[in-house]
């Protein structure tokens, strides 16, 4: 199957994309989509079941579709393999093929469709600007009425000068022949070519002479020179058979089917059927724009929310921290603001101060009301400590003198009840020396 994909893509060059990858989620949809844009025409679909291997035409964006089953194909490359002198090179797919349609006609439905599907496969030709130099390959579709298939070949068209001897076509066709047999010229040409072959042998038929109206590539093919053209097979080759016609793309309305036959109330059923889900679809998509509207403008309000709050958290500690700094600088200079007057209206009188009282007195912000988890800030403690901490030499003038021999005597007294005795001891000794 993956052979045969390259070589109808081979057929289709240069319009087609040769180096397309397909992946397993790719689905119709996904081509149609970017068809458009790429200037995609027609669709070439191959699937394979346990009934056989299909082959689907289909024309974007909005059909219809041509189901065709293969019966039997070749490859590119067993087809090389039979030829005794296959003819392919590069320069054969930088134009497209030329296509000719043979058995077709337009009087029913059917062959109607597939010969305007087969004919806008391929771009038209104007008969009176072609150049007959890019014409170098040839597509026929030949259609059988009684088995109701078609044939599909692929060929290589070369023109081959006529009138001429064997050995002089050989001459002017090739390089430069082995004449080291020879005594002369006149030998190689009257003997055609050394010798092989006969003068008959090889000839082209009556109905494959033509008359160049233009200059053809080939050695000897001039224009109004009679030159025959020949057709080398390229491949694949393939024996069709159309099964079914969709008016969409690979869904809708069938409109033939080459062994399901319906009668009128069935196709009118399905037709409302169709209807029903084309409805219900429009009705599901309505409903998920109006969801996808709701949610973005519910999405911007709590945006809009969001923003508000946090300037407001800002401007709120911003003022707090102003607050701090202000008690800060308040307790680094000694400025008291303990509230001392509202403080002795409590004790005396019982109750809270009103705040016309005392309007410049406020509650300090005592160390115990921080919040747990949040840390001080490096000023807070840096102020703090230089107001909380003294040095021992800054507070030694406070303390009297009698206080610190005190302090000296209660570090150095001794607990242990034994050393007194021994000191005693001591004294008593001393006093007996004397």
């Amino acid at each position: 199957m993956l052979q045969l994909e390259m070589d109808i893509r081979r057929v289709m060059e240069p319009y087609t994309a040769t180096k397309l990858k397909v992946n397993k989620k790719n689905v119709v949809k996904d081509f149609v989509h970017v068809a458009g844009p790429l200037g995609v025409t027609h669709l070439l679909m191959l699937s394979k079941t346990e009934m056989g291997t299909y082959l689907r035409f289909c024309r974007t964006p909005r059909g219809p579709t041509l189901t065709f089953k293969i019966q039997e194909y070749s490859l590119t490359k067993d087809v090389v393999t039979l030829l005794k002198k296959p003819k392919t090179f590069g320069n054969q797919f930088k134009k497209p093929p030329l296509l000719v349609l043979n058995g077709f006609s337009t009087d029913s439905l059917p062959m109607k469709l597939m010969t305007t599907m087969f004919q806008n496969l391929f771009p038209s030709i104007n008969i009176q600007k072609v150049q007959l130099s890019e014409i170098r390959r040839c597509v026929l579709l030949s259609y059988n009425p009684d088995t109701k298939t078609i044939d599909f070949r692929h060929y290589n068209i070369q023109a081959a000068p006529i009138g001429l001897s064997r050995g002089v076509k050989k001459l002017i066709q090739t390089k430069l022949p082995n004449m080291s047999q020879l005594s002369d010229i006149s030998d190689y040409v009257l003997r055609g070519g050394c010798g092989y072959g006969s003068e008959s042998e090889g000839e082209d038929p009556a109905d494959s002479r033509v008359m160049l109206p233009q200059n053809v590539p080939g050695r000897g093919n001039v224009k109004s020179q009679q030159s025959a053209i020949r057709l080398t097979e390229l491949g694949p080759r393939l024996r069709l058979q159309l099964m079914k016609i969709e008016e969409g793309m690979c869904s809708g309305e069938v409109l033939f089917h080459e062994y399901v036959k319906k009668t009128p109330e069935e196709i009118q059923e399905m037709k409302k059927r169709r209807e029903e889900k084309r409805k219900l679809k429009e009705q599901r998509k309505k409903q998920q724009q109006e969801n996808v509207k709701r949610k973005e403008k519910q999405k911007a309000v709590n945006k809009a929310r969001s923003i508000e709050g946090q300037k407001k958290k800002q401007k709120l500690e911003k003022q707090d921290d102003d607050a701090d700094v202000e008690d800060e600088v308040s307790m680094a200079t000694g400025e008291v603001m303990d509230n001392d007057d509202a403080d002795w209206y409590r004790q005396e009188v019982g109750e809270e101060p009103e705040p016309e009282l005392f309007p410049k007195a406020r509650k300090r912000k005592s160390k115990e009301t921080t919040q747990l988890g949040k840390k001080r800030r490096h000023s807070e403690t840096d102020i703090s400590t230089k107001v909380a901490k003294k040095s021992p030499k800054d507070t030694r003038h406070l303390k009297s003198p009698q206080d610190r021999k005190m302090k000296k005597s209660v570090k150095f007294k001794a607990v242990k009840k034994g050393i007194k005795n021994k000191g005693k001891n001591l004294k008593l000794k001393r006093k007996s020396k004397k």
